[in-house]
């Protein structure tokens, strides 16, 4: 595997065994059908519990019989399931940095003791209400209520966008208090079995197709006052845990370039044309140099965030211009990979073609490419181009 500049000679036997794992699962498990769920539009959920068996949600956190691996385990980790597929990535990243991960952090004891040990075994799934029909790229404008009414709330609203939502046992649904003072925002642990919660399959997908995709519509859905979580309140409480899964993005999505060099190398070495293997002419050989380099680049910056993350350094902005790199390069790159492997590489036989159109929901999701570069851009300038 692709490794110029041997970073990983480097890893401790945890983080080696961690990758090994995971590769070897994604080899034998995954691998063999993902182009068929590609097609299909499905997700391999025959292998949600395999997968917290294996420690695969969360496994950076600690307590609750979580690992609390290294950060760079973690990423490890993400690179090599995106490598399979942006949708195996997706679903252990939601189930543990936007799930978990607020539960953990601004959770009770109770809220804790009830969900991280079911959603880290893979009993239980959870997804991620943020994004609304009308509020994307700007969440503090969320029209989801959450209204005080004895020892209950009551919530409406809809979200939309939602990675697991039609398989999910629960809910992290962010809301406006609309009965507290400033109406701010708060998280609530909302059981989708509850009276006025629906979750509709969003169908008709071009790009990350084995995924399992929704929406939340609450409709008067009453919850009981525990349920919401005591921990955090403001935008802080859904904007940390998106800087928790862009740092998981900013090493998956290396994990798909890098899959894709892999292929692309293959293929040029074995596709024979006017005589010899394509990889003996100079064009093919100027595309494997500037995707070893690419990738190379944005591997060094993902190694550098877990540093900085394991050391508390890391700010939001890193995993910005991390996770804005490192997908653009898994983008241009698989588009590369694809025009090297010819009319072959349509199919789904090879997976560059199914990164680059993956590619096009991670380079929109969790913060648009655009979105990004405006943060970098104020932290940069000290003017905030959003006003």
């Amino acid at each position: 595997m692709l490794d110029y500049v041997g970073l990983e000679s480097d890893l401790g036997e945890e983080e080696r065994l961690i990758r090994d794992t995971a590769r070897r699962f994604v080899e034998e498990r995954v691998r063999p059908d993902i182009g068929d769920h590609f097609q299909e539009g499905t997700f391999p959920t025959e292998l949600i519990e395999e997968m917290g068996e294996m420690g695969f949600y969360a496994p950076n956190l600690d307590g609750y019989g979580l690992p609390n691996v290294s950060e760079t385990a973690y990423g490890l980790l993400m690179q090599e399931l995106e490598a399979c597929d942006s949708g195996l990535r997706s679903m252990a990243s939601v189930q543990g940095a936007l799930v978990m991960y607020p539960i953990h952090a601004f959770g009770s004891d109770e809220q804790k003791e009830r969900w991280l040990p079911a959603l880290g075994e893979g009993e239980a799934v959870g997804c991620f209400g943020l994004t609304e029909p009308e509020h994307g790229s700007n969440p503090s404008a969320m029209e989801t209520t959450a209204e005080a009414d004895g020892d209950e709330y009551v919530l409406n609203g809809s979200k939309t966008w939602i990675t697991n939502s039609p398989i999910a046992d629960v809910a992290v649904v962010w809301a406006r208090e609309s009965s507290a003072e400033g109406t701010p925002v708060r998280g609530f642990l909302v059981e989708t079995d509850r009276d006025g919660v629906t979750t509709a399959a969003i169908h008709d997908k071009l790009s990350l197709r084995a995924s399992i995709t929704g929406e939340i519509s609450l409709q008067n859905v009453r919850i009981p006052a525990e349920n919401r979580l005591p921990g955090v309140e403001g935008m802080k409480g859904p904007l940390s845990c998106l800087t928790q899964a862009r740092f998981g993005i900013a090493w998956g999505a290396v994990g798909a370039a890098r899959d894709c060099f892999e292929q692309a190398r293959e293929y040029a070495l074995d596709r024979d044309q006017f005589g010899g293997p394509i990889a003996r002419f100079q064009l093919q050989q100027e595309k494997l140099a500037e995707m070893a380099t690419e990738i190379t680049t944005a591997q060094l910056l993902a190694y550098r965030l877990a540093e900085l993350k394991e050391r508390g350094d890391l700010r939001p902005q890193h995993v910005s211009m991390a996770k804005r790199n490192n997908v653009r390069t898994a983008r241009d790159q698989s588009r590369v990979a694809r025009e090297m492997l010819g009319g072959n590489g349509i199919t789904t036989d090879y997976s560059p073609m199914r990164h680059m159109a993956n590619m096009e929901t991670v380079y929109t999701y969790e913060g648009t490419h655009d979105i990004h570069s405006l943060i970098l851009g104020e932290d940069l300038t000290g003017i905030a181009a959003f006003e």
